[in-house]
C-alpha cells in the first residue's frame, strides 16, 4: 500500500518513459483522470483511455516521443506538494516552469489546472507537479 498516490502516477509515468515503454497502466481515480486529461492537453503523452471496472478502474496512457531522436517527451515530473508537506500558492505566486516552458498542475476550488490558466482565472491552490 502506498500513501500517496499521485506520486505513484508521477514516478509510474516516469519510470516507463525512461525504460521506453509505449503504453503504462496506472490504478484511476478522479484526480489522476483529471491530471491525465491536462498532460494530454498539453502535448506531454500521445493519448489516454480510462477503464472503468467494478472496482477502480485504471488509465492506460500512450507516451509520447521526439520522433528522430527517440528522447521521450516529457524530460522530468516531479511531485512538489506531498502528504506530509502541502505547498499551497496564491493566484499571483503560481510558479513558472522553466521560464513558462514546463507547467505546474494545480489544484484549485474551481478543479485541477495548468498554473498559467489558474493565473488567469484570478485562483490560487495547492501546487502538485512540475512537468517538462
Amino acid at each position: 500500500m502506498y500513501t500517496d498516490p499521485i506520486a505513484d502516477y508521477l514516478t509510474r509515468v516516469r519510470n516507463a518513459s525512461s525504460a521506453g515503454h509505449r503504453v503504462v497502466e496506472i490504478p484511476a481515480s478522479k484526480l489522476k483522470k483529471e491530471i491525465t486529461k491536462i498532460l494530454f492537453d498539453q502535448g506531454f503523452i500521445l493519448s489516454y483511455k480510462f477503464e472503468d471496472s467494478k472496482v477502480q478502474g485504471s488509465i492506460k496512457i500512450a507516451l509520447k516521443y521526439d520522433k528522430m531522436t527517440k528522447d521521450p517527451v516529457i524530460k522530468k515530473i516531479q511531485r512538489i506538494s506531498t502528504p506530509g508537506l502541502r505547498q499551497y500558492a496564491g493566484a499571483n505566486e503560481l510558479p513558472r516552469v522553466l521560464n513558462g516552458l514546463g507547467i505546474a498542475i494545480v489544484s484549485t476550488s474551481h478543479g485541477v489546472m495548468t498554473g498559467k490558466q489558474a493565473q488567469r482565472e484570478n485562483v490560487g491552490g495547492e501546487v502538485l507537479c512540475y512537468v517538462y
